[in-house]
């Protein structure tokens, strides 16, 4: 039998919700950035880890509006979250040597988006050769840190407060 240790998961198990609001939206809302993988705000935009990463880094950079489509986003949000990703990935690229990174949007619940109401793009850190046996036979991801050690990094690397 195979296991796969992921103990983050038995929170959102014991509490998936504490609102009607989306998870972008909340996360924006309460106080504690670490808690909530807050990385990054800037007055339009918001950076959070994604609590069920693809890859060690994986972001989430969301307008801090919820907004579900690119035609009801003001030419200020859109700017800034295009700034902030690639500051990100400038930030990812210098912390984790990651040799490139997958930028998507999915846009509308038929493709794909998991919270179609509040558009997000993921980033997501790669490296040469970053499919390994658990990818090809297990059909599993390896993440190799935490996401509280990941979120101190990304803190000390936009030389933020990791409080």
């Amino acid at each position: 039998m195979d296991r796969l240790w992921a103990p983050w998961r038995m929170a959102y198990i014991k509490n998936p919700g504490k609102s009607d609001e989306n998870f972008i939206t909340r996360c924006d809302k309460e106080t504690s950035d670490r808690e909530n993988l807050v990385v990054l705000r800037t007055d339009l935009s918001i950076v959070l880890l994604n609590r069920y990463p693809y890859n060690n880094g994986h972001l989430l950079v969301a307008p801090r509006r919820e907004v579900a489509d690119f035609g009801h986003m003001t030419d200020a949000e859109l700017l800034d979250s295009q700034k902030v990703l690639r500051n990100m990935i400038g930030a990812l690229s210098k912390l984790l040597k990651c040799e490139g990174c997958n930028v998507g949007l999915n846009l509308g619940k038929a493709a794909g988006a998991g919270l179609p109401q509040h558009l997000h793009w993921h980033i997501v850190p790669r490296w040469n050769g970053d499919t390994n046996f658990m990818t090809t036979v297990g059909d599993a991801r390896v993440i190799i840190e935490s996401l509280d050690e990941m979120w101190l990094q990304l803190r000390r690397a936009l030389n933020l407060p990791a409080a």
